[in-house]
């Protein structure tokens, strides 16, 4: 049977309601804490399942790239994020941190300073080469 959730506008409490379809939309429905009849239908989140490809051709949408001002750093982090959560990817820890700081304002320049180690992959990237 499929659960519903409801917000009781009487005891303000988060409830799940089960219901059948035949019964949802024609049955009155009532708190099961307070027996309230005030009821707001809550939505869940839904998750959508994307593939690799369908993720990378959003990333690479050139509308959502004309939005970006290079000189400001919040909506260069606003992008950075939109990838992050598009591209699915594990991301390091201090993602959150770096794209905060970016969020408010500040430059990345300034944030690289504090992470001098970010980004270099050792001689993976071409460092150790002479």
């Amino acid at each position: 049977m499929p659960d519903y959730d409801y917000r009781c506008r009487d005891c303000r409490k988060r409830v799940t309601v089960y219901q059948s379809y035949a019964e949802y939309g024609t049955q009155p429905v009532v708190c099961p804490v307070c027996g309230g009849s005030r009821l707001t239908r809550l939505l869940n989140r839904v998750r959508v399942m994307r593939s690799d490809e369908s993720r990378l051709e959003g990333a690479s949408d050139d509308a959502a790239w004309d939005s970006i001002d290079e000189e400001d750093p919040r909506t260069m982090a606003r992008m950075i994020r939109r990838m992050g959560k598009d591209l699915g990817e594990d991301v390091p820890p201090e993602f959150d941190e770096i794209v905060g700081r970016m969020e408010s304002g500040e430059s990345p320049e300034a944030i690289e300073q504090d992470f001098p180690d970010l980004g270099s992959g050792g001689e993976a990237d071409g460092a150790g080469d002479v």
